[in-house]
């Protein structure tokens, strides 16, 4: 079986959670926020793993490891080679991880800056393997 470019399975986690906010979300544009948090959570988890994936394809974060990766060993693979990238990651640590994930919170807003972040980590983590 031929190994996928990370990259490009990052950019399809992307695409999955954009298309689970748009297909099952439930929009409500009156009040700018989607109605079922269920989804949200679902599309923040897509957005982490296809940023973790990115990192990943970077940074041999998970090489030789007995234990599970932390956030802490992601910032500071990171924080060794990038500093801007590290407050990206920082950024969508919350906001996807935490504010989408764990949180459900329905805000537009928030769903578009969990976007954004993990465009901005994926192009940058892009530039860095090739």
């Amino acid at each position: 079986m031929r190994k996928k470019n990370p990259i490009e399975e990052a950019r399809r986690y992307v695409d999955n959670a954009r298309e689970t906010l748009r297909e099952k979300g439930e929009f409500n544009a009156e009040l700018n926020r989607y109605d079922d948090e269920k989804y949200v959570r679902a599309a923040g988890n897509y957005l982490w793993l296809g940023v973790l994936m990115a990192l990943d394809a970077v940074f041999n974060v998970r090489e030789d490891r007995r234990t599970r990766v932390d956030i802490k060993d992601y910032r500071e693979a990171v924080g060794r080679r990038d500093k801007k990238l590290l407050a990206l990651v920082n950024d969508g640590y919350d906001v996807m991880h935490l504010y989408m994930n764990y949180d459900g919170i329905q805000s537009k807003g928030v769903s578009d800056e969990g976007f954004r972040l993990a465009n901005s980590i994926i192009d940058r983590c892009a530039a860095m393997v090739n």
